[in-house]
């Protein structure tokens, strides 16, 4: 059915434009939310939150789908450490030490990043236009860790967060290239909701340290609200609608939406935590994306859903 024959409220245009804000509304909370939400206790009652969401509706799923979760433990304990554990756990701690805009321009590679460790570690083909693609994406990376200035790069003075969001990047992209052992037989909800519990379980250890180091929330009325939005509405409601997008219209276009996360993502942090968007974003985001265009210009693109 076309575009305009749906219901506004109802398109999956509009979802995955919506699920796009929500991520980007994210990388602004865990940038904001530095000095009062430390980056474990961000990571862990994010997910704690969805898992509360969740469970209602998950549980008789999860009761269904046990045999098949119990008989492929292995790759949901890898997916779920790598997705909604760690993964959130290394943002949050990257924001501690750089912008909300630096995160949303560094979150444009993954699409690249997929492509080059799919070719490193998994033995995938990958064409010489691509390469050339791949190599573009990275210079626009390193633009935006040396904020345009080379002899950073010499004197390795790079920015402590924006490498530890580098490897929270690669981690979002292995975990991408690992959902093709996704085993079947598992509910999208039942899989979201065991992978979110194994995460905290995996991050408790994490926790600890931090509470052991004196590291607590600043309990206000606005800590609990940015806890509220990040455990509903980047976690829960983002998840759905993108699944329900990419149902729709399907992983090619809905991948395409990820590019708004910048536009969004860079509004957002100029909005509300007084970020300016340097020469060097403007330039970086310019080659990423250029360099996705001829990384996928060739057979089926390649689409990944954005680091939340």
């Amino acid at each position: 059915m076309p575009f305009s024959h749906r219901r506004f409220w109802l398109s999956p245009y509009l979802l995955l434009a919506l699920t796009v804000l929500f991520w980007s509304g994210n990388w602004v909370i865990g940038r904001a939310a530095v000095g009062a939400i430390p980056p474990v206790a961000l990571a862990f009652w994010r997910w704690s939150i969805a898992v509360l969401f969740m469970l209602p509706f998950a549980l008789p799923q999860m009761r269904r789908d046990w045999p098949a979760i119990r008989a492929n433990w292995k790759i949901v304990l890898l997916l779920a450490v790598l997705g909604t554990g760690y993964h959130n756990l290394f943002s949050y701690l990257g924001l501690q030490y750089t912008t909300a805009t630096n995160g949303v321009m560094l979150n444009s590679s993954i699409p690249v990043f997929i492509m080059a460790l799919g070719w490193l570690f998994f033995g995938q083909r990958i064409a010489r236009v691509q390469l050339i693609g791949v190599g573009i994406s990275l210079a626009g990376v390193l633009a935006i860790i040396v904020r345009g200035d080379p002899a950073l790069l010499a004197r390795m003075q790079l920015n402590f967060g924006d490498l530890i969001l580098l490897a929270a990047m690669m981690q979002w992209a292995l975990y991408t290239l690992a959902l093709k052992w996704r085993p079947q037989g598992i509910s999208a909800l039942a899989f979201l909701c065991t992978c979110a519990i194994i995460g905290l379980v995996a991050m408790l250890p994490a926790y600890a340290w931090e509470l052991a180091a004196g590291k607590s929330i600043q309990w206000s009325l606005p800590v609990a609200g940015a806890l509220f939005y990040v455990g509903l509405f980047p976690s829960l409601l983002g998840y759905i609608f993108w699944n329900r997008g990419v149902h729709e219209v399907g992983p090619n276009i809905a991948g395409l939406f990820v590019h708004l996360m910048p536009v969004f993502g860079s509004v957002l942090a100029w909005l509300f935590l007084d970020e300016r968007l340097y020469w060097f974003h403007v330039w970086g985001i310019a080659l990423i994306l250029c360099g996705i265009f001829l990384a996928t210009r060739r057979g089926a693109l390649l689409q990944a859903a954005p680091a939340d």
